[in-house]
């Protein structure tokens, strides 16, 4: 099972820096019982073993004049692999989508895409992502507000799973 081969110490490690990002080793080494040398050893080897992707600000969309976010369902009309592939690196190119994931079932993709006004969201739906090569149909639903963004996973989970395997 993923994360059987971490021990408890890069798992904490995890766990605080998925919480906060921007603490010291230092502190971090303070949170998880060991010395700060050892620490730093654990982070940059977490980091080249592929466990730590990066480190991000959490900015906020609306506060940057964002207003409006929008998840489009997206069919293809082909679904072969190089199709699928090709989907993806248009979505990478734009912008707006700032999350794409491909799904089973009726719908092929989900886009999680922001844009400061609805004018160019519009604009983008029409000029781009429905006129890319491949789209058979896109359906869209506008956030109304969030209840939950909460990136990661939920390491009291993995915790109490490792320990029920144990």
């Amino acid at each position: 099972m993923p994360g059987q081969k971490l021990d408890e110490i890069d798992r904490m490690i995890l766990s605080e820096l998925q919480a906060d990002g921007r603490m010291t080793n230092v502190e971090l080494a303070k949170r998880v019982g060991i010395s700060a040398p050892p620490c730093l050893r654990r982070v940059r080897t977490l980091e080249e073993q592929g466990y730590i992707r990066g480190y991000h600000a959490d900015i906020d969309p609306r506060e940057m004049g964002f207003e409006v976010q929008v998840f489009a369902m997206v069919r293809l009309v082909s679904q072969a692999e190089a199709d699928l592939s090709a989907f993806e690196a248009k979505c990478i190119s734009w912008p707006l989508v700032r999350e794409c994931h491909m799904l089973n079932g009726e719908v092929d993709f989900i886009l999680k895409c922001v844009s400061p006004d609805l004018r160019t969201f519009q604009n983008f739906l029409t000029e781009q992502l429905t006129a890319a090569p491949n789209v058979a149909s896109v359906k869209t639903s506008l956030v109304i507000r969030g209840a939950k963004d909460e990136p990661g996973i939920p390491f009291d989970v993995l915790e109490a799973r490792l320990a029920r395997d144990a």
